[in-house]
Formats: structure tokens, C-alpha cells, sequence
């Protein structure tokens, strides 16, 4: 990584923590070098079924998946992640088991790690670092109830909307069979949606 790419890498790190919690610039500047900065190719893995995941990795710039692959190989997405949006496995950081799902780079994806352990040791010394962790745990709550709410409220035409409201002109660069996996229908009917919204 470039000098120039890391130092952009830093700055949209630094506007993405000072959005979710106000630190001040000592209690940045104090704990940004533990930050491993890394950049993954579209389609590579930031981490796969069975890992046992330790790190969050805090989206920069790109889209990026959460899926599970069924007995029979066929693939679900349980999430779709944009910048300012994190990859890791809750279940896997707090049990130490394996995680079920995987994580996997749907474009060039800039990427900020930083391991479970550090978060907390940081939490645990300074107050707006333990304020960003709980927002963190609060942004993941509500985007699960959402998507709960979604999946058993809204018919797949009210959930498009619904995800085209959430990544507005981002939308345009997702595959739409993802899109279509995302909402939990066939890429067949997402085409007759987008026809009948005027989208085609």
C-alpha cells in the first residue's frame, strides 16, 4: 500500500469513528496505529465458514456480503455491508466458536482491522472508546431488528424499496443477483419488480 492510499485510508477511518463516537483528537491519534490497514480484491474472503473470527474489520470504501452455503451448496446472503459498515462474527468473538457464515468482498474493498481484545482494552481505559463499542453493539441490534422486520413484514416488492432507500445510488453497484439474494427471491422476480417500478 502506497503512502498516499494509507493516508486516505487513515483519514476515512478517522471520519468513521468520529461519526459513531466524539473523540477528541489525543484519543484517536493514541490508538490508530493499531489498526491494520488491508485492501481485498472482489470475490476474495475476509474470512470463511468455520474460522474462528477475532478481529473486526471496519469497511472503508467497496460493498461487501455476509452468506451461508446450505448442505446442498446453495448460497443465502445474510447481509449486505457498505462503507462505514463492519465484517466479523459476534458469535465467534465472544464463544470462540466457529463462525457459520462467511465474509466476502463484492468489489476493491479498503478495510480497517483491529482485534476483539483491543476494543475492549481500549473501551475499558477510555470512556468514548467504551461509547463506541456500545453504539457499535446498538447499530447492530437495530439493523438486525430491521432486517427481521423486513424479511416477515414486507413483500419482496416493499423490501426493494425498502433496500434501494438504505443504499441509494450505491445500489447501482451491486450485482442485482446479489440484490435478489439479499431479499430472498429469485433474480427472475427482482427483474419483474424493477419492471414494474420503471427501473429497466
Amino acid at each position: 500500500m502506497s503512502n498516499k492510499d494509507s493516508s486516505e485510508n487513515k483519514a476515512r477511518l478517522l471520519h468513521f469513528l468520529r461519526e459513531v463516537a466524539p473523540f477528541d483528537e489525543r484519543e484517536i491519534t493514541a490508538y490508530i496505529d493499531v489498526f491494520e490497514f488491508k485492501n481485498y480484491q472482489p470475490k476474495s474472503h475476509i474470512f470463511v465458514s468455520q474460522d474462528i473470527v477475532k478481529d473486526v474489520h471496519f469497511l472503508l470504501s467497496g460493498f461487501g456480503r455476509y452468506y451461508y452455503i446450505d448442505i446442498d451448496g446453495k448460497e443465502f446472503n445474510k447481509s449486505l455491508v457498505k462503507p462505514g459498515g463492519a465484517f466479523t462474527s459476534i458469535g465467534s468473538l465472544i464463544t470462540y466458536s466457529p463462525s457459520p457464515f462467511y465474509a466476502q468482498a463484492l468489489s476493491e474493498c479498503e478495510i480497517a482491522s483491529i482485534s476483539y481484545q483491543d476494543l475492549i482494552r481500549f473501551s475499558e481505559q477510555n470512556s468514548q472508546w467504551s461509547t463506541f463499542v456500545r453504539k457499535l453493539y446498538e447499530r447492530l441490534a437495530l439493523k438486525k431488528e430491521r432486517r427481521e422486520a423486513s424479511l416477515l413484514l414486507l413483500d419482496a416488492q416493499q423490501r426493494y424499496e425498502q433496500f434501494l432507500d438504505e443504499f441509494g445510488k450505491d445500489s447501482e453497484l451491486i450485482a442485482l443477483n446479489q440484490i435478489a439474494m439479499y431479499l430472498g427471491i429469485t433474480d427472475v422476480s427482482l427483474s419483474r419488480i424493477r419492471k414494474k417500478m420503471g427501473l429497466t
